[in-house]
């Protein structure tokens, strides 16, 4: 059994500092599909049944998120030679092998048991297992996700890490919609236009604010033909391609919020409070064009700080949007025990 020291090895190569994101996107998700109008149980208890859903697909999100961060150290252990020669896979303090054992048990633990996250009415264990095939949607979500790390992270599945619209698009799609659209299936149906749009609009900020993370990687990216958009087309360039991405995505929200529902004649496509809507999304873009504002003052600083304003901002961007919109569908249900 690792000692204390080992389990510091492995916390360093789980890196669960990075767990809260996403943890926030899929609880916000949730958390939205319950105060929406496609909750399907109207009267919208909080029971012990909702509970356990949210805690099963909680937890084994947690343990998707570890199980990607091993298996991208391991994927880059020649790169984070030089750019993170701190991390255990490239100090040896864990064993390859060992990683990827730990990985693969992960990614089991990360699945399986979202086979259960099936929303309301069905709540028994039976129940869950025998559910339509179509209600599985975390399953096949989940699924999807563990695939994605491989296709960003190993050539033989394409490593679209390598490329600078492809790294962005395969993080903005599973970081960003894909997450939203997992919390929401824990509560309802997926077929609907409303968990999409609001995955767009995550998934369109992560796809140009993602990048901010991969100025201080330049030269280990460069040397290893990993063409991140700073790499492929210059720091100045790059800064100002991403800047819009901080402001256009939320400004989308009031839009989207005051935009007919396809599906339902007379209904919005968004189904949280409007009002509060419309606030989150021009007070996040308000925001975001202040860190846009940072990003382009001095871009050079972007390729000299590993942990630059404007990379902050991002992730706090993200978690306060994911915040924002739990509070505003919040807003438009009413409890019940």
């Amino acid at each position: 059994m690792a000692g204390p020291a080992g389990m510091k090895h492995w916390l360093r190569l789980a890196r669960p500092f990075t767990l809260f994101p996403p943890l926030l996107g899929i609880l916000s998700g949730a958390v939205c599909a319950f105060g929406s109008a496609h909750n399907p149980d109207v009267s919208r208890r909080v029971t012990w049944q909702i509970l356990l859903t949210v805690a099963i697909g909680s937890l084994c999100a947690s343990a998707m998120n570890a199980a990607s961060n091993i298996v991208n150290q391991i994927a880059d252990l020649e790169i984070d030679r030089r750019n993170k020669p701190d991390r255990p896979l490239v100090t040896g303090e864990v064993e390859i092998p060992k990683a990827w054992a730990v990985a693969a048990l992960l990614y089991v633990a990360a699945i399986v048991p979202t086979w259960l996250v099936v929303p309301y009415p069905h709540e028994s264990f039976a129940d869950r297992m025998r559910a339509p095939l179509h209600v599985h949607a975390a399953f096949f979500i989940y699924s999807i996700g563990a695939l994605a790390t491989f296709v960003y992270s190993f050539p033989a599945f394409g490593r679209s890490k390598r490329h600078w619209f492809w790294s962005n698009f395969t993080i903005a799609v599973t970081r960003g919609g894909l997450l939203k659209v997992a919390g929401w299936s824990f509560i309802a149906s997926v077929a609907l236009p409303e968990p999409w749009a609001i995955g767009g609009v995550f998934a369109l900020f992560l796809l140009g604010a993602t990048s901010t993370k991969d100025f201080s990687d330049m030269p280990g990216d460069r040397e290893h033909g990993i063409r991140t958009l700073p790499v492929r087309f210059g720091v100045s360039t790059a800064a100002r391609v991403i800047a819009p991405f901080f402001v256009v995505p939320w400004l989308l929200v009031p839009v989207l919020a005051g935009l007919p529902d396809p599906a339902r004649p007379g209904a919005f496509l968004l189904t949280g409070n409007r009002v509060l809507l419309t606030i989150l999304g021009v007070g996040l873009a308000g925001w975001g064009l202040y860190a846009a504002r940072l990003l382009l003052r001095n871009p050079d600083e972007l390729a000299r700080t590993e942990n630059h304003p404007a990379w902050t901002h991002m992730y706090l961007l993200l978690m306060a949007a994911q915040i924002g919109f739990a509070l505003a569908y919040l807003a438009s249900s009413n409890l019940s025990p």
